[in-house]
């Protein structure tokens, strides 16, 4: 965990404070479906309510003797209820406290990660429609490809960013069920009625059917889907990390005043915060795939998920409501070099637009692989820096003069006819 960086509202919900307060609204809400039912007494229902609370040194204390969490919680409850305790945790077992606890938990995590997600989103649709007509260099492979923008380059990122809102809501939802379904689940101490009313006073809805345990597949799906968007940053990250390389330097990460970079070379810029979010990366991944292997239970329910999930389920939620926080507040602040960008697109004297020439001369009526040739012959020339920019070499070549115009040739070698249909592109995302 990096508790130097969290959010304390989402470290919060991880605390052992938060854990038993959970467990104790779940008995709360049984206890009141219970009462609705004519279960429970009024007056005790009242007493229940107003006594209900615990302490955590003590819940301590007497899980060192009966070595089990659950039961040392509800005695530490009982404790301040007195007699009326008797009708807490009636017709339960712990897994229908401790699963549904940890859903309310879970989505209240969710929650706060969707407004990280939508802070992102923001901030990356900010800097789309500020560089909608920033021309950059496209690369595939690591190396110079075809002209492109780095609004759309940064718009590829927006549209990912709005699929896992989606995915996120999708998660939150699959995991915000409740079950007091009992032992194995047949509800033999307590009715499918009950656990509805419960569930609905928790506003979850109640899991259709379970065992002992809500299925961990639920589990994993938000684990994965956490993992998913942690990729995801690392994606964009990876991609300032290429762009702010000494010899690219298109984009670079905020450098604030007072901020060193090396403790030996005063010069140094580099792009910590991106590199930090790659090495996070890593842990949402593992984690998911610990949430994974949680699925396969035995039987009705074993407990080898449980200390899995004490760890990967507080650190994957609080690690990934970081990074998103902070890989925010590095777009906000990127800084953007066009001269630069302009720079990069012309170091290798316009061979980029080596398809457009290809295609021209193959319009003009020779062949796809004469076409081919003859114009890559001339861009490796270029390449190896034998003297002449590609104009200059396709001018000089009477196979290209006697089809194309000097200008049909120069219009070939302008940004401009690659990037006439973005606008279509900016129309369909809504930027």
């Amino acid at each position: 965990m990096i508790p130097r960086y969290t959010r304390p509202q989402m470290g919060d919900i991880w605390t052992e404070e938060s854990k038993y307060q959970t467990w104790l609204e779940v008995e709360l809400a049984v206890c009141e479906a219970q009462h609705q039912a004519g279960e429970v007494p009024d007056e005790v229902m009242a007493e229940i309510k107003s006594k209900a609370k615990f302490d955590i040194n003590r819940i301590y204390e007497i899980e060192t003797e009966v070595k089990h969490d659950v039961i040392a919680f509800v005695t530490s409850v009982n404790e301040f209820v007195g007699d009326s305790g008797r009708y807490i945790h009636k017709g339960l077992t712990s897994s229908d406290v401790v699963d549904t606890a940890l859903a309310l938990n879970m989505r209240k995590a969710g929650k706060l990660i969707e407004v990280e997600l939508q802070n992102l989103h923001d901030a990356i649709l900010e800097k789309v429609r500020l560089h909608k007509d920033t021309v950059t260099i496209g690369r595939s492979h690591g190396i110079h490809a075809e002209p492109t923008t780095f609004g759309f380059k940064l718009s590829i990122w927006l549209e990912e960013v709005r699929r896992h809102q989606g995915r996120l809501k999708d998660a939150i939802d699959m995991i915000s069920v409740g079950k007091m379904s009992g032992p194995v689940g047949t509800f033999s101490n307590i009715s499918p009625a009950i656990e509805e009313k419960a569930c609905q006073i928790l506003e979850l809805v109640p899991a259709p059917i379970s065992t002992q345990v809500v299925q961990r597949d639920r589990h994993a799906q938000f684990i994965w889907t956490l993992a998913v968007i942690g990729s995801s940053l690392e994606k964009f990250a990876t991609e300032i990390r290429h762009l702010q390389r000494t010899d690219v330097l298109e984009a670079e990460e905020p450098f604030t005043q007072g901020q060193k970079g090396s403790s030996a070379m005063p010069h140094k810029r580099n792009p910590v915060g991106s590199e930090n979010i790659t090495g996070l990366a890593r842990i949402l991944r593992a984690n998911s795939l610990a949430a994974l292997e949680n699925i396969p239970l035995w039987h009705e329910r074993d407990i080898s998920h449980s200390s899995v999930e004490r760890v990967i389920v507080p650190d994957s939620t609080i690690l990934l409501d970081y990074m998103l926080s902070r890989f925010t507040g590095i777009v906000k602040g990127l800084v953007v070099y066009p001269e630069n960008m302009k720079r990069n697109m012309d170091v290798f004297g316009g061979i980029i637009y080596s398809q457009a020439v290809l295609l021209k001369l193959v319009e003009k009526g020779m062949s796809r692989e004469d076409a081919y040739a003859l114009v890559q012959s001339h861009a490796m020339s270029v390449f190896n820096q034998e003297g002449k920019s590609f104009k200059e070499a396709l001018l000089s070549d009477t196979k290209v003069s006697d089809k194309l115009s000097k200008n049909e040739v120069e219009e070939c070698l302008s940004s401009k006819n690659y990037l006439q249909n973005l606008e279509q592109v900016f129309t369909r995302l809504g930027v």
